[in-house]
């Protein structure tokens, strides 16, 4: 991942951050999309709406180690 150091001046163009915001060339076209570092999901996302009942019976069942899931995956 590249990392780019944010002077004073962009910092100030980029506002608090507090929702994700579009980059855009000269043009308007949109080049680029920053999502803050939050500790909430983005708008749009939500957590899965499963019971407790169903998180319980998911933990339960059996895994797959990596070669069973990549049989699986690659089967026609």
């Amino acid at each position: 991942m590249t990392r780019i150091m944010v002077d004073a001046e962009l910092r100030g163009k980029l506002g608090d951050l507090s929702e994700p915001l579009d980059l855009c060339d000269e043009s308007g076209r949109v080049i680029g999309r920053v999502l803050p570092v939050t500790t909430a999901l983005p708008p749009g996302y939500s957590e899965p709406p499963l019971s407790e009942e169903e998180w319980k019976r998911r933990e339960q069942e059996p895994g797959y180690s990596i070669e069973e899931a990549l049989v699986r995956v690659e089967r026609p």
